[in-house]
């Protein structure tokens, strides 16, 4: 498994590099906007983050438990999995990573938001969603680049809420790195490592 980890954040590096370079570029365009259309476009991305990620998570789950068997897994059981490996990581993902980068930049607007407890209706029933559709078509590859995009982007508007004004070259260098953390090990973690742990034996994982 730890094998497994490594060489996943590996291949996943460039990509993740790749996303967060287009956060900058989105960033040169959108950085004087207000909080408030910041806000907006935050949890446009973020729910839709949300459901690729709930759909990637239960269809990993899926694919490697009950996929080589030919048989539907626990749909509760998926439902649980799927939930807690979207919801939780996407709001480490999208939240708690891009305030601790406002924080240690000292934005001046900086405040965290938690899209499962200020929108809980909007984004745990599109978890729920997304688990359905993977119970249904499990698939996982163009969900998960949409998923790493998405989540870059999400971060990004998280962190142009709490902006105040135009940045520094510098400012963007350390947004680029809390934007690449923010992606690389929490979407890994979510759609691969996660789902997995609860795979039993050798031969399944």
């Amino acid at each position: 498994m730890i094998q497994r980890i490594s060489g996943e954040l590996k291949r996943h590096a460039p990509f993740t590099v790749f996303g967060a370079v287009t956060g900058i570029v989105v960033m040169v365009f959108f950085q004087k906007v207000s909080s408030g259309v910041a806000h907006t476009i935050f949890y446009i991305l973020h729910p839709i983050h949300v459901v690729l990620s709930a759909l990637v998570t239960a269809s990993m789950y899926e694919l490697h438990k009950c996929g080589r068997f030919k048989k539907k897994c626990n749909l509760w059981v998926l439902l649980v999995i799927g939930c807690a490996g979207s919801i939780g990581i996407a709001t480490v993902s999208d939240s708690l990573i891009p305030y601790l980068g406002e924080t240690l930049l000292r934005m001046p607007n900086r405040e965290i938001h938690i899209g499962f407890i200020e929108k809980w209706w909007l984004v745990t029933p599109l978890a729920v969603i997304g688990v359905a559709i993977a119970y249904f078509r499990p698939a996982t590859k163009f969900p998960h680049a949409g998923h790493v995009l998405l989540s870059t982007w999400a971060s990004l508007f998280h962190m142009i809420m709490a902006m105040g004004g135009t940045q520094n070259w510098l400012s963007y260098a350390a947004i680029f790195f809390f934007l690449f953390l923010a992606v690389w090990i929490p979407c890994c973690v979510s759609d691969i490592v996660f789902p997995l742990l609860f795979v039993k034996g050798p031969a399944e994982q």
